[in-house]
């Protein structure tokens, strides 16, 4: 019996694009959540939480290893993705902060 035709780079790039998209809707669904949470919190030492930060991150990294991914770079990843939401909660705080002073 023949073996599989190894997939090209084209197959393997289109693969990822699919990947990608399916993050980014992933993504959008945790950023709802992120400005439900934040429309909750009183105050930005609220809104940065580095408790539970740190907690979201070693979660990802005890997932990544019975997942199969280096837990260095689901570090990385999630240290990036919770501080990025950490500004847009930050924002849309002093956004409304601002808005109820006006």
């Amino acid at each position: 019996m023949p073996s599989p035709t190894p997939p090209s780079l084209a197959d393997i790039r289109a693969l990822i694009d699919t990947l990608d998209g399916e993050l980014v809707d992933l993504l959008a669904r945790r950023q709802r959540l992120v400005r439900a949470a934040a429309a909750l919190k009183t105050d930005e030492q609220a809104v940065r939480a580095p408790d539970r930060a740190e907690r979201v991150i070693a979660a990802a990294r005890l997932r990544a290893e019975s997942a199969g991914l280096a837990p260095e770079v689901a570090e990385a990843v999630w240290r990036a993705m919770v501080g990025a939401f950490i500004e847009l909660e930050l924002t849309e705080h002093r956004r409304t902060t601002a808005a109820d002073r006006a």
